[in-house]
């Protein structure tokens, strides 16, 4: 149906008139409207005191160098790094399976950022999150994620290309956006693939695949309760609880928190962060996360981030009359919100609060938005679009996750917005009508909230054509106008992933008490850590969040490697196998090449380390020709390394020899394997 344009005003002062009448009308509220909640910390005694356990009552004690408390994606890449170096380790996990992998990562000038002719300004970047921080972080710790993080992506890919991942970096993120010169940097990457039987990979399910075969594993179900110290204070492991009672594991080395943030723990939240209670409309964190490891080490005199830093995301979709904050206080559906995220909610068309007004610009970070948000009554904001909404977020060209819409809306060219919102127009959270006044209704606006809503809507209009936003100076690329039905609104709150204000941290991610001295023998990485983020979540600074996690993982299991006087000078960045003196010497025969014409007949045996361990061959040699390589057992990854096992023999028989043979791509950790045993068993003579 044709729309017939709502207006107020007369052309002629349309801008200036809408303007004056959006502010000059009294605001009535809406029958569902509620006052805003007071910014009020809870006084509840959410830290506790540490338990105490009778020595009788603990049924076992393991030893480990390294005590690895979580398996998320700090606890992983620690465990991964440490595996491959040889360390002997224990990774004690709270749930079943590993914890949830965050598949974005931050990281600074890549190969990949090499390869796309792109580079980021490390100085301005630092000073750029030191501004995000309100300067309450260490810019030493940052500098640790700027300067290692690409190392940790070449280490990676040894790992996560040879498992069938592939790693796409997001180059086109240089548009102005959120109203001001924020800096905008090449930080993110994405891994993502599919195994032989189309399964999605999961980067910390590799990483357990990766120390099983090397003879590890992850100790499921059991969960911190407290750690302990010697004489001198130092942090000698932890006690912990499992289906069988307590167990107490001894690090001889260190003990690396990777316990993730508090976003389970509401009695925390509202302590620490009341902000959650006022905004939060949906959860969407791990409901393990419940701030174990930041309590522990405060139990010890450990120092904690003063300012909140909840990540929350403008996508928590609700039906309209619903309020954010806590309904329930279990951790499991204690928000109104259901279901998962809805990313369209991060896109910048017009949002208003419940009295109908525009309260700001929508091209600002997500928590940005959303601290603005949190004044307003019910903690709650109203997206409005059209049917030009396609094309509309093509050209807004959004980074980080809020990208995701762009690129589902791309994939299905020939759907209509109507069908592509069919399940949430069905559920009731996207309202779609043919007139922006039956949206209105639909939406919940009455009386003279109703026409102060519709006189933005003209208002927002006139900004469009006049590209330019003259209440909140909004980019002018991302205006749009309100002219082609259908019409869809939603109601939202803050999707709440995690926290990232935990334990302060050095630069070697040592855990600092009150007074800024190390706790000796205690680490921290992840969430539960901090010392670099306050308030807020750097949104355009993509993915720094999992970036640091995974960088400082592997960083701290390096650390105390080298600190328990493990070599690393051979683990240089994209290795995966740790180069004890015996493979040393294996490497060195390999290396030299034997002219196979002089080679009497018989059958040689030789072997080298690949993703699984060692890789045994037997190569047959008759009139100065290899006429046979046989691969023995060995663990290698079934469609992954095992393609190279297949795939190879042959391919050394016709070459005589390794030299001028391919490695067989995504196995080529495997591959060299292969390589490398034959090279030996052939060096023996």
């Amino acid at each position: 149906m044709e729309m017939t344009r709502r207006s107020l005003l007369t052309a002629g002062a349309a801008a200036s008139a809408a303007v004056a009448a959006v502010g000059s009308l009294t605001v009535a509220a809406a029958p569902q409207q509620a006052q805003a909640k007071a910014p009020e910390r809870s006084s509840e005694d959410w830290l506790g005191t540490a338990p105490e356990i009778a020595e009788s009552d603990i049924v076992e004690t393991r030893e480990c160098e390294l005590l690895i408390v979580g398996a998320g994606n700090a606890g992983m890449a620690a465990a991964a790094s440490a595996a491959e170096l040889g360390m002997n380790f224990i990774v004690a996990e709270k749930g079943s399976i590993v914890g949830d992998t965050r598949h974005w990562l931050g990281a600074v000038n890549s190969k990949y950022c090499e390869a796309a002719g792109v580079s980021d300004d490390k100085g301005k970047l630092l000073n750029e999150l030191v501004r995000y921080a309100s300067g309450k972080c260490d810019p030493r710790v940052w500098k640790v994620w700027i300067d290692e993080s690409a190392s940790m992506i070449d280490w990676l890919d040894e790992l996560l290309v040879e498992a069938g991942m592939t790693c796409s970096l997001d180059a086109d993120n240089q548009d102005p956006t959120g109203g001001t010169c924020y800096y905008i940097p090449y930080t993110e990457h994405y891994y993502s693939g599919k195994d032989a039987e189309g399964n999605k990979l999961v980067r910390n399910e590799i990483f357990e695949r990766y120390i099983n075969s090397l003879g590890y594993n992850v100790s499921y179900e059991t969960s911190l309760v407290k750690l302990e110290q010697d004489e001198t204070g130092r942090v000698t492991g932890g006690i912990f609880q499992t289906a069988d009672g307590y167990v107490r594991i001894n690090a001889s080395a260190g003990v690396l928190l990777a316990t993730g943030g508090y976003p389970a723990n509401p009695a925390m939240c509202k302590a620490l962060a009341p902000i959650i209670d006022r905004v939060v409309t949906l959860v969407y964190y791990n409901t393990n996360d419940t701030g174990d490891g930041i309590k522990a080490a405060m139990w010890l005199g450990a120092q904690k981030d003063e300012d909140p830093a909840p990540m929350l995301f403008n996508r928590g979709l609700v039906k309209p009359g619903e309020d954010a904050g806590y309904v329930s206080c279990d951790g499991t559906g204690a928000f109104a919100g259901q279901g998962r995220q809805y990313n369209i909610g991060s896109q910048p068309f017009l949002k208003v609060a419940r009295d109908g007004r525009r309260y700001g610009n929508e091209s600002t970070p997500y928590d940005f938005d959303l601290n603005t948000v949190a004044e307003k009554p019910g903690g709650v904001f109203c997206q409005v679009f059209d049917n030009n909404a396609r094309e509309d977020i093509k050209r807004f060209n959004t980074i980080g996750c809020s990208r995701q819409i762009q690129q589902q809306l791309a994939a299905k060219p020939d759907i209509t917005l109507e069908e592509f919102f069919a399940d949430k127009i069905e559920e009731g959270t996207i309202l779609m009508a043919d007139t922006l006044d039956e949206l209105a209704d639909k939406l919940g606006f009455e009386g003279e909230v109703k026409e102060t809503f519709l006189a933005t809507c003209d208002h927002y209009n006139e900004m469009f054509d006049a590209q330019e936003d003259d209440e909140f100076g909004k980019e002018a690329y991302r205006l749009s106008e309100l002219r082609n039905p259908p019409f869809f609104g939603a109601w939202y709150g803050a999707s709440f992933l995690t926290t990232v204000d935990g334990l302060r941290i050095n630069e070697e991610m040592q855990v600092l008490d009150v007074n800024d001295q190390v706790i000796e023998g205690l680490y921290a990485a992840g969430d539960c850590s901090g010392s670099l983020f306050a308030n807020n979540y750097p949104e355009y600074i993509v993915a720094c969040a999992c970036g640091r996690t995974v960088t400082f993982g592997r960083h701290v299991a390096r650390h105390l490697a080298e600190q328990a006087g493990y070599d690393l000078s051979n683990v240089t960045k994209g290795d995966v196998n740790y180069v004890d003196p015996e493979a040393a010497a294996q490497a060195e025969a390999a290396a030299t090449k034997t002219d196979v014409s002089t080679v009497a007949d018989g059958t040689y045996e030789g072997s080298a380390k690949g993703i699984g361990g060692d890789v045994p061959v037997t190569v047959t040699v008759e009139g100065g020709k290899i006429t046979a390589v046989e691969v023995g057992e060995n663990s290698e990854t079934q469609g992954i390394g095992s393609k190279a096992i297949e795939q190879l023999p042959s391919a050394i028989v016709a070459a005589n020899g390794t030299e001028g043979v391919d490695a067989v791509s995504g196995a080529t950790v495997t591959s060299k394997a292969i390589f490398d045993a034959v090279n030996t068993a052939l060096a023996t003579v």
